[in-house]
C-alpha cells in the first residue's frame, strides 16, 4: 500500500485501546499518538502501543493524517468536526452522531473537505457477514438476535443506539428496499435509558425483519436467520459461522425436495482488525468506505425511528 499512514486514536477506553493496540500490529498503519481526557489511561495505551499520550485530542490532530474517533456519542460531532477541519480523514465509531442534524453537518464538512469519514459499523466486515452477502438473492423474513449481560458500557445510550444499531445497519444492507412499517417495543430494566428493545420492520419489497436487543440478558447471543424462497441461512457472530439449507432440485410430484444443510468455509479474523485496515486502505487510496456516513447516518435514522416508536412519538 505504500508509504505507511500516520494514525492517532481519540478515546482510548475499552474500545478505544482496541484501536490503539490493532493499528499499532497494521503494516499499512503508524501508530503516531494516543487522546484521552484520562491522563494515566492515555499514559498506560502509549506505553503499550510505542506511541505518544495526550490528554488534548486536538495538539494531536497535526501530527497524523487519519484518526479513529472512539469517545463517548454525546462528543461524536464535536471531536469529529474538529479532525475533519483539521483536514483529516475519520473513522467514527457508532452511533454516528446523537442527531441526524449533526450527522448531516459531518458529511457536508466531509464532502467540503475531501475527507473521508467512515461509520464504525464493525459487523460488515465479520467473515459470515460477507459471506452471507455473496449468497442472498431475496430476502423475506430476516430474524436478529444481540443480547449480552450487563456491563455497564454504552448506557449514555438507549439499548437501540448502543447494540440494535447494528443489525439494523446489517439488515439495510441485505434489503435494498423502503421501509413502510415500524412498531417497536422496549424498556429500562438497570439504566434510566432502554435496556432491551424489539422492533419489527416491514419493508416495501414484502420483506420483513424482527430484531431484539439487550444488554440485560444473561447469556450472550448474537445471531441473525434469513429467509429466502430457495434457501435458509444462519449466522453467528461471535463463532463467525454461517450455515446455509437449501433445496436441492424442484420438488417432485409428491413429496418434498431434498435439502443440503451445509457450512459455509469462513475466513475467520478479527472484524475490528478487518475494519480498520480497509479504512487505511480507502485513506491510501482516497476509495469510499463500505460504511460511509451516508450509510451510518441512515441506520441512525432508522434507529431514532425505532426509539421514536417506542416513546409514542
Amino acid at each position: 500500500m505504500g508509504e505507511r499512514v500516520k494514525v492517532g486514536v481519540i478515546g482510548v477506553g475499552y474500545l478505544g485501546r482496541h484501536h490503539a493496540r490493532l493499528y499499532a500490529e497494521l503494516p499499512g498503519a503508524e501508530l503516531v499518538g494516543v487522546a484521552d481526557v484520562d491522563a494515566d489511561r492515555a499514559r498506560s495505551v502509549a506505553t503499550a502501543t510505542g506511541s505518544r499520550p495526550f490528554t488534548d485530542f486536538r495538539e494531536l490532530l497535526s501530527h497524523v493524517n487519519a484518526v479513529s474517533v472512539v469517545v463517548p456519542t454525546s462528543l461524536h460531532h464535536e471531536v469529529t468536526a474538529a479532525c475533519l477541519a483539521a483536514g483529516l480523514d475519520v473513522l467514527l465509531e457508532k452511533p454516528m452522531t446523537v442527531t441526524l442534524e449533526e450527522a448531516d453537518r459531518l458529511i457536508a464538512l466531509a464532502e467540503s473537505k475531501r475527507r473521508i469519514i467512515q461509520i464504525g459499523h464493525l459487523e460488515r466486515f465479520n467473515g459470515a457477514v460477507r459471506a452471507l452477502v455473496s449468497r442472498l438473492v431475496a430476502p423475506r423474513f430476516i430474524e436478529s438476535h444481540r443480547l449480552g449481560p450487563f456491563v455497564g458500557r454504552g448506557t449514555d445510550v438507549h439499548v437501540i443506539l448502543d447494540l440494535m444499531i447494528h443489525d439494523l445497519d446489517i439488515i439495510l444492507s441485505l434489503v435494498r428496499s423502503p421501509i413502510t412499517e415500524i412498531r417497536a417495543v422496549g424498556v429500562p430494566v438497570l439504566t434510566p435509558n432502554i435496556d432491551i428493545a424489539n422492533t419489527r420492520l416491514e419493508f416495501a419489497d414484502g420483506c420483513v425483519a424482527n430484531i431484539t436487543a439487550s444488554r440485560v440478558s444473561k447469556d450472550p447471543m448474537r445471531k441473525l436467520r434469513v429467509f429466502q424462497p430457495d434457501a435458509y441461512f444462519s449466522l453467528d457472530y461471535q463463532k463467525q459461522e454461517l450455515v446455509m439449507a437449501r433445496r436441492v432440485d424442484a420438488p417432485p410430484a409428491s413429496g418434498l425436495a431434498p435439502i443440503e444443510v451445509q457450512t459455509l468455509e469462513i475466513e475467520k479474523e478479527e472484524p475490528l482488525k478487518t475494519q480498520l485496515a480497509a479504512f487505511l486502505v480507502c485513506v491510501a487510496t482516497r476509495r469510499t468506505p463500505l460504511v460511509s456516513g451516508r450509510e451510518g447516518r441512515e441506520a441512525l435514522r432508522v434507529a431514532l425511528d425505532v426509539l421514536k416508536c417506542i416513546e409514542g412519538r
